[in-house]
């Protein structure tokens, strides 16, 4: 009894030194600056940056593959504070933040029956969903159910996004089957909300806040060329954004240039020109 007592714990001791000896032999070193460029990070795990998640991300800042301003949701004094711990100069990076380029909601644009899968790319697939404009937001959610920090509301079937809120991860482009949602600095409020190649005449008929490239937005900037005109469509010059008085002083007909501010609260509700 005594005997074999011994021999079992001869046995786990050796077990033990051989286990202990093959950890170390094959054993990882990891960096222990990971783990401090983690805790210095918001931790949201929202894949904006490009990696699996944070701990990934860190990883990487760490291994000189990524630099602390490629996370939409560090704000500059933690892109600061990251840059100090590593011993990196930071680098400032203007902030993005998304816009859903569509301005017709359900009661403003022509709607059809539709019973399909409330989801923007199961409708796509399927009937192309219950408005009649082919390039327009179809309102079922996809980018709001993608959005991780609830930026992104759908108002009477529109997807509005809330600048204060957005980050910028784009985990809403990425979903958006219809390619609407774009990126775009946080600095500029002067948006065209629309993204119909079709001529004016054609969108009216399907949605009363179309673009119909009238150009009144183009000929009040003057030769600033603050806008862009793109066959039937005209768009923002984000390499030369417009001041926020153009949206009054250019008188839109249809309201489709838009102040995102205005446009996220609600101000632009109701057009029936």
């Amino acid at each position: 009894m005594i005997a074999a007592i011994v021999s079992v714990g001869v046995l786990g001791a050796l077990l033990g030194v051989i286990i202990g000896v093959v950890a170390k032999a094959f054993a990882v070193e990891v960096d222990e600056r990971i783990e401090g460029v983690g805790d210095l990070l918001p931790g949201a795990n929202c894949g904006g940056c490009g990696y699996a998640g944070c701990a990934d991300f860190a990883k990487a800042v760490v291994g000189e593959t990524a630099t602390p301003d490629q996370c939409p949701v560090c704000s500059a004094e933690d892109i600061s504070n990251i840059a100090g711990y590593l011993g990196i100069v930071a680098e400032e990076k203007e902030k993005m933040v998304a816009v859903v380029r569509c301005s017709g909601n359900a009661s403003n644009t022509v709607r059809s029956l539709y019973n399909g899968v409330r989801d923007c790319r199961s409708a796509v697939l399927v009937a192309g969903g219950a408005k009649g404009c082919d390039y327009g937001c179809l309102g079922f959610g996809s980018c709001a159910d993608a959005c991780p920090f609830g930026a992104i509301e759908i108002r009477d079937a529109l997807a509005i996004v809330h600048p204060e809120l957005c980050v910028g991860c784009e985990n809403c482009v990425a979903v958006c089957p219809k390619n609407l949602i774009v990126m775009v600095p946080a600095s500029v409020d002067v948006h065209v909300y629309c993204n119909s190649p079709e001529k004016g005449a054609a969108k009216r008929k399907v949605c009363k806040t179309a673009c119909i490239a009238c150009r009144k937005c183009v000929k009040a900037s003057g030769e600033e060329d603050h806008m862009l005109v793109d066959g039937f469509l005209v768009k923002t010059n984000y390499d030369n954004p417009p001041p926020t008085d153009l949206v009054e002083a250019s008188a839109c007909p249809t309201t489709a240039l838009r102040l995102a501010s205005k446009h996220a609260a609600g101000g632009y509700e109701g057009v029936s020109k």
